[in-house]
């Protein structure tokens, strides 16, 4: 008897005690224009009658800022007699977005990529976007992506382009130029664990053709050719960046694998990964000390047409377009970032690199990542004009001079930081 008592009178006191509880009674979003409100609760953990938890709406506000349509959240808490009121209020970032990417060598080349997206269609963080390139040839490509279709974690995405370059292909006795194209339709679902992890399954189906234009021959290698292929990927991401206008801290983690089936022998099925580990720290007011390592590895055939490639636009800057071929990378990119001038709306920086890779050669071993040959080094200047209001909106001129065998140099313009 005695112990039921006692139970009774604790039950009623801790029944008494959460009756007490304030809980959150309103959610209100303030200073979004284009994007609904309905989009940013969905992502949102915070409910009314929810007991009030600072931990879970700092991860809210970490998620906003993520969103291309957010240039800035905070979040305010006001205590009224029914419970507690949580504002979100986010500053949005102008979508509409032009894009160029520019690249020259002191070869005299000269290749630019013009693109239009819009990164949030409907108020939803919808992205619809087109490019066109111009590289000797004519490209184009068109891509829809939607992170946050179905609910917020689940998406879908639509890619299709049709890119036409020269390609230069390695061979024993030399090189050749092929005209390249390669027309692929694209569709993947994406899924969105919680704020730190993310996956992404996908399937490509698509064409590459080949004609020879320029350069040496072999008899083992065709001169014109054209296959279909089949490309399932996967990608894991682990994001924990938080950013603070154009200054980002954290680690970042982008893990990319893909089996490719040919219908022809003279291109073999393949399998590829790579990894992006990217780490940002915020040195002082104005400094942002950024870092990419790529590493990767593909099946290692002893073929013409490797998958990896020395680029002026992916790796190093100033190297050229496409001056080597790999089944290996090993990539390090290293740069600081100096605010010089921060005002209401205008940013400019100046940026400090230094980008380090080398390669495997087709049908090689690892000892070819440490070969001279292989080893390319460019030290390089930059500058960044951004906007704070407009995503992505960061102009960069980039110049970089290689220090190691057979280097060049040459400037590389473009959209958006280098990584």
């Amino acid at each position: 008897m005695i112990f039921r008592l006692t139970l009774i009178f604790f039950i009623l006191i801790a029944l008494a005690t959460n009756a007490q509880e304030k809980l959150i009674s309103n959610v209100r979003i303030q200073g979004n224009k284009k994007t609904k409100t309905k989009a940013i609760k969905k992502l949102s953990n915070i409910r009314e009658g929810m007991a009030l938890d600072s931990l879970v709406i700092e991860k809210d506000i970490k998620r906003l800022k993520r969103l291309p349509s957010i240039a800035h959240a905070y979040y305010q808490v006001h205590e009224k007699t029914e419970g507690y009121e949580v504002v979100y209020g986010v500053e949005e970032n102008f979508t509409i977005i032009p894009g160029i990417n520019v690249y020259t060598t002191n070869d005299d080349e000269f290749a630019f990529r013009v693109s239009l997206s819009e990164f949030n269609l409907l108020g939803q963080n919808i992205t619809l976007g087109g490019y066109y390139q111009n590289d000797i040839y004519n490209a184009f490509g068109a891509q829809i992506r939607a992170p946050f279709l179905f609910n917020k974690h689940l998406g879908l995405a639509l890619n299709y382009q049709n890119l036409t370059t020269l390609e230069p292909v390695f061979l024993e006795n030399g090189t050749a130029d092929y005209k390249y194209n390669n027309t692929s339709y694209e569709i993947s679902g994406l899924y969105q664990i919680n704020l730190q992890h993310r996956v992404e399954l996908g399937i490509n189906y698509f064409n590459e053709d080949y004609e020879y234009k320029t350069g040496v021959t072999s008899p083992d290698v065709p001169q014109d050719f054209d296959v279909n292929k089949l490309l399932y990927k996967f990608i894991y991401e682990y994001n924990n960046l938080n950013f603070y206008y154009q200054y980002v801290s954290g680690f970042r983690s982008v893990l990319n694998s893909q089996y490719v089936i040919s219908t022809e022998d003279v291109l073999p099925d393949f399998f590829i990964w790579w990894n992006d580990f990217l780490y940002y720290q915020r040195i002082g007011k104005r400094g942002n000390w950024a870092n990419r390592l790529r590493v990767g590895l593909a099946t290692n055939d002893d073929t013409p047409f490797a998958p990896f490639a020395v680029d002026n636009n992916l790796n190093i800057r100033g190297v050229g377009n496409i001056i080597d071929r790999g089944t290996g990378v090993i990539v390090w990119n290293t740069e600081y970032r100096h605010t010089l001038y921060d005002k209401d709306w205008f940013v400019l920086q100046s940026n400090v690199f230094v980008d380090a890779g080398s390669w495997r050669n087709p049908g090689g071993d690892f000892g070819d990542f440490g070969d001279s040959q292989n080893f390319r080094v460019y030290p390089g200047i930059g500058l960044r004009f951004m906007h704070k209001r407009i995503f992505n909106a960061i102009f960069r001129i980039d110049y970089g001079y290689g220090i190691t065998r057979d280097a060049t140099n040459g400037f590389v313009f473009g959209i958006g930081q280098y990584f």
